[in-house]
């Protein structure tokens, strides 16, 4: 089951603060929370109990906490990859390593006797995760994350993301990614020009950033990487179809209550025999038959408008299309709606047979 989480800094916000964030999350569905142990400076103790109060209220919620870690932090605190002891007093669900070991130190983690879960960094290739494998892993233990980024153009190249993710997936190991709020104003870092996965991400709005990482197929987990994002943002998140393409979209005022019916209550897939110019809903087709569908909005087609066409079309009469290209309109085609621009490149992620839906934007 897919799941959302959130990011949680206890050193750069008050435990009141981090508390409510929490409740807010839990409030719409989050189960994920993200900490960072590679920036704590200054009393060990002070702060280590500082992590340890934030992480008890997310473990009274439910929520799964997972501290980033690195050797330098083991030699800091006193952790041996052999005995997790420290951590498991911590009560953290996981930890994440952000910078790893040898392989073999990973491989004996996973097999540590307080079912800690142990999870790699996914964004940097290489043989890495071969080499943790050929060490006779737990992988019912194991689990991988991606980097963010905090500086603007340091993000990931989408290739290189979807090579590194595919590497964890043929093992079966769980994924995630970190998506940016817009209104979020702090993360582990001074620098915070967004804190994202993937760079082509960096301005978009956090519900289409994670809309995005769903619909690859490849991520199973989305993270909130900075703090605090709005209510609203996770309002959104939270109302994602995480297994179906839903793709918000502004109707014409002058669309009639059937072809209205169409959009968006109809189950739509895309037809097996895929075109380069329309992806194409055809079950309307069938059940409107009879149905005259009037040209009432003509124009030339754009790519992420809305298409039904009309009884001028015969047989076509009634079938719901998204355009993919600019075309010219030949009158029989109405146009009844458009895909909002932010989300127009996930109309690529339609594949045959793909199943999808629009949801009116209001």
């Amino acid at each position: 089951m897919r799941q959302l989480g959130i990011s949680i800094y206890p050193s750069h916000a008050s435990l009141e603060e981090n508390i409510a964030y929490l409740k807010l999350a839990h409030k719409y569905g989050f189960k994920r929370v993200f900490t960072c142990l590679l920036s704590i400076e200054g009393d060990k103790d002070k702060i280590v109990k500082g992590f340890k109060d934030i992480i008890v209220e997310a473990n009274k919620l439910g929520m799964e906490v997972i501290a980033d870690v690195n050797p330098r932090v083991f030699g800091e605190l006193g952790i041996n990859y052999d005995d997790l002891s420290f951590l498991n007093d911590l009560h953290v669900y996981g930890i994440r390593l952000d910078i790893g070991f040898s392989g073999l130190e990973e491989s004996i983690m996973t097999f540590n006797s307080y079912g800690l879960n142990i999870e790699i960094n996914m964004s940097s290739g290489g043989k890495y995760l071969e080499n943790i494998m050929s060490y006779k892993s737990n992988t019912e233990k194991l689990l991988g994350c991606h980097n963010f980024y905090p500086h603007r153009y340091s993000g990931l190249n989408y290739e290189h993301f979807i090579q590194c993710t595919k590497q964890f997936k043929q093992f079966g190991i769980r994924t995630a990614a970190f998506v940016s709020s817009k209104y979020a104003t702090f993360g582990p870092w001074p620098v915070n020009e967004g804190l994202c996965t993937l760079e082509a991400h960096r301005d978009l709005p956090s519900k289409v950033q994670a809309m995005h990482l769903f619909a690859t197929g490849l991520i199973d987990d989305v993270i909130v990487a900075n703090a605090f994002a709005s209510e609203k943002e996770l309002k959104d998140l939270s109302e994602i179809n995480k297994e179906k393409l839903t793709f918000d979209a502004i109707l014409v005022d002058s669309i009639p209550e059937i072809e209205k019916k169409i959009v968006l209550e109809e189950f739509h897939f895309n037809r097996g025999d895929v075109s380069d110019y329309l992806i194409r809903s055809t079950q309307s087709r069938a059940k409107y038959k009879g149905h005259e569908f009037i040209p009432f909005n003509s124009p030339d087609i754009k790519r992420g408008d809305l298409l039904i066409d009309t009884s001028l079309y015969g047989n076509y009469a009634g079938e719901f299309q998204i355009a993919l290209k600019d075309m010219k309109n030949s009158g029989k085609t109405n146009v009844v709606g458009r895909i909002i621009k932010e989300e127009l490149f996930l109309l690529s992620y339609i594949e045959a047979w793909q199943k999808f839906a629009i949801i009116e934007n209001k």
